[in-house]
């Protein structure tokens, strides 16, 4: 099984390449240049790997949730590569990618968050699915950190810069957060492990459907709401 993943939803920009000889992967945080570095990161895995995109099984599309336009980035560029070398794509979100990392190292259930900046968190718990990977429990959401709750009972590893972002995600009960965990972001890698996974199983879409998950409609706030954001935020720290 050969798959390319490629991801731009947060700060990170990240390619990654399995074939039947390893898996391949370039990440580098990038800012605002992720429309700059991200062909030619793709360019670069193939090469290393000698393969060229015909030669792959499926494109792993990150989907989001994340930054708006990183988001559409992810999805265009993955659309963009697919047709043109008339390959199946296989949506992948940044929250699965996170959650997969940890089970790998063990857990069985994950709670991944991210920040959402607003003020909010994306988040979503998971358990470990030898067939897909992760499931996830309930759907992804996007809120407060004050609204981010654990299901059911036992244990959950905490992972993703949501948890930097606000550190008082690591006060619910039943959350086990290592340090290294609270500043990671989605890899490709993972979203590669997950696409073939997945391609094996029989998933996939054309690459003309391949939608984003956004979560969130609106993208901006007002100055104002900015300004009553930092308020609120502010009182419930000190509280």
């Amino acid at each position: 099984m050969r798959v390319l993943a490629l991801d731009t939803a947060t700060e990170a920009c990240s390619v990654a390449l399995l074939t039947d000889r390893g898996l391949l992967g370039q990440s580098i945080e990038a800012g605002r240049r992720h429309a700059e570095v991200l062909l030619g990161m793709v360019d670069a895995v193939l090469a290393e790997a000698q393969v060229s995109l015909t030669m792959l099984d499926g494109i792993a599309a990150s989907v989001g949730p994340g930054a708006f336009t990183g988001v559409r980035m992810s999805v265009a560029v993955a659309q963009g590569l697919a047709l043109g070398a008339n390959l199946p794509v296989v949506p992948v979100s940044t929250l699965e990618a996170l959650a997969l990392s940890v089970v790998e190292e063990g857990a069985e259930r994950v709670l991944a968050c991210l920040d959402a900046r607003m003020g909010e968190v994306y988040w979503g718990c998971f358990s470990k699915d030898p067939a897909r990977g992760v499931a996830i429990s309930g759907s992804p959401s996007v809120g407060p950190a004050t609204q981010v709750e654990l299901p059911g009972t036992g244990f959950y590893r905490g992972i993703g810069r949501g948890f930097a972002a606000y550190p008082e995600l690591a006060r619910l009960p039943g959350l086990i957060l290592d340090a290294r965990h609270s500043r990671a972001l989605p890899d490709a890698r993972e979203m590669a492990r997950l696409g073939a996974l997945r391609l094996s199983a029989g998933e996939r879409v054309d690459a003309a459907d391949l939608e984003p998950q956004y979560l969130r409609n609106k993208v901006a706030l007002t100055t104002a709401e900015r300004e009553l954001s930092d308020r609120t935020l502010t009182k419930e720290r000190r509280n």
